[in-house]
């Protein structure tokens, strides 16, 4: 399923941000050159983590480690690569333009690299000796720190409209880190989120009637999993989000971790209109305090560049594009006979997200396909969608019909959903009734009438023409509007030939 073609612009920034890392031993290797007097979070012959929660290694002497790895560090690392040199070549290649404003942005995440160089994070001590839950819960505990470490960098808030390269620059600074630096995770908010509550909710019950603060444990247990953390698209809709934001961000920033995120909005522009909104101005304080606020909005939008678009999305619901939907489908999970009986395509295959199953109807081990009404017509939620596209890397989905007010919970899942796929970097394929641009749209918006000023705002920050995925009128308050434009962005990126050829790996 991947494409021949390696030579687009993606491609080639993904092979030069990684041009340095070391390869990754085997699993055996890696435990045989690492010795265990490395504190949590340093390692040596460890290749770069993924995205989401590393392991630690025991600590012994975390004063000494801390003397070698520096020295280390100053002397191979920093000659090898770093934020800004990774961003020269970048350059120099031809894979990202010169953009002035940019460059002072790499300037800030260079001195923040610099800064974690030299940091050596406090040690969080083992609640007890059991991996059990309940276990780590009513072991005595030392007394949570009240206040972030002395020594702790201040962490690097960027924000600024889509297409401003705030997600590249991240990943940027992720890959350059140091492979000493093992307790380090980079995550979508959203999917960070989801998580963090599953575990609140895991805490609560394992405390039972009796009760106590479920975010203290949490915010130790994923500061000792990460001491680096780089947050993509930091947003709060939700006011679950809102009311346990504060303390969990306190909590964790008190045990010595230190943050990357980027952001659509200001700090001050967070949860704006929320329910409940004056619960939240503390974690609002809390940001503009112990991060360094940076707006990244430059004039220059990177999403506006033209791309070649690829054939993925198929109007109207004929019998020639469902035809050729099938014959797509069949040619990617049957490619030969030798693969179909090793990987068949099974019918309702399970997968289980927050203790439910969802059955998929269609399936191998990495592609599924859904009828739009199995996919948004049932009451899913953003982790069971996140489940799905983490289990498969290439999604099909037919039938998707133009959407009224009379489907508008189906449009928010849809949604959702994309935003989902996107998060995930998945290969989609999709039959519609209308351009899949416009399936929210109504019949008056396509001429750009009753378009209100915020909508035609939010459109043209994210470079869309009414003319060409028109309106909506069920998207009314400000978060609303947004999602549906961005979804609309997202889905003229992901019909692109250069996500084509680098989504699903």
């Amino acid at each position: 399923m991947k494409a021949a073609a390696r030579s687009c612009g993606l491609h080639e920034r993904n092979r030069l941000l990684l041009q340095t890392v070391p390869l990754r031993k085997p699993a055996a290797a890696q435990i045989a050159s690492t010795s265990s007097s490395l504190p949590p979070g340093h390692g040596h012959g460890k290749a770069f983590n993924s995205s989401l929660a590393v392991g630690s290694i025991a600590s012994s002497n975390p004063a000494e480690f801390a003397t070698i790895n520096q020295l280390e560090t100053s002397q191979t690392f920093l000659e090898s690569t770093s934020p800004i040199k990774q961003h020269e070549k970048l350059v120099q290649s031809g894979v990202l333009r010169r953009d002035d404003h940019q460059v002072r942005i790499i300037g800030k995440l260079q001195r923040f690299w610099e800064q974690l160089l030299k940091y050596n994070p406090p040690p969080i001590p083992e609640v007890g000796t059991s991996n059990s839950l309940m276990s780590r819960l009513f072991s005595r505990a030392p007394p949570a720190p009240e206040s972030p470490p002395a020594s702790a960098p201040k962490g690097l808030y960027l924000y600024g409209d889509v297409g401003t390269g705030k997600t590249m620059l991240m990943d940027l600074f992720y890959q350059t880190l140091p492979p000493s630096i093992t307790r380090k995770r980079r995550v979508h908010f959203h999917a960070f989120m989801i998580d963090a509550h599953k575990r609140i909710h895991a805490t609560k019950i394992a405390m039972g009637h009796s009760g106590g603060d479920p975010i203290a444990p949490v915010a130790r247990d994923l500061a000792r999993e990460a001491y680096v953390l780089c947050f993509d698209e930091f947003q709060v809709t939700d006011i679950a989000d809102a009311m346990i934001l504060r303390r969990l961000l306190e909590g964790l920033m008190n045990h010595g971790v230190v943050c990357v995120m980027t952001s659509n909005r200001h700090p001050d522009d967070l949860y704006k209109n929320g329910i409940q909104r004056s619960s939240f101005i503390p974690a609002i304080e809390l940001l503009k305090t112990r991060f360094e606020v940076t707006d990244l909005d430059s004039g220059t939008d990177y999403r506006r560049i033209p791309r070649v678009l690829s054939h993925v999305y198929y109007h109207p619901l004929t019998p020639e594009n469902n035809a050729e939907i099938d014959k797509i489908f069949n040619s990617l999970t049957c490619p030969t006979p030798t693969a179909a009986l090793q990987d068949p395509v099974v019918t309702n295959r399970p997968i289980t997200t927050w203790g439910r199953t969802l059955h998929v109807p269609l399936s191998t081990s990495k592609i599924a396909r859904f009828s739009f009404e199995e996919i948004c017509g049932r009451p899913l939620s953003a982790a069971d969608y996140l489940e799905v596209t983490k289990q498969f890397g290439t999604l099909f989905i037919t039938d998707v019909p133009k959407m009224g007010m009379d489907k508008k919970d189906m449009a928010r899942r849809f949604i959702t959903f994309i935003d989902a796929c996107y998060e995930s970097k998945t290969k989609i394929f999709i039959s519609s009734e209308v351009p899949i641009y416009q399936i929210f749209s109504d019949e008056s918006a396509s001429s750009g009438k009753g378009i209100s000023d915020h909508m035609r705002s939010v459109m043209d920050d994210l470079g869309l023409s009414p003319e060409a995925v028109g309106s909506s009128s069920m998207f009314t308050g400000d978060e609303e509007v947004f999602a549906f434009a961005r979804a609309c962005s997202r889905l003229v990126q992901m019909g692109s030939k250069e996500w084509a050829e680098s989504a699903s790996q």
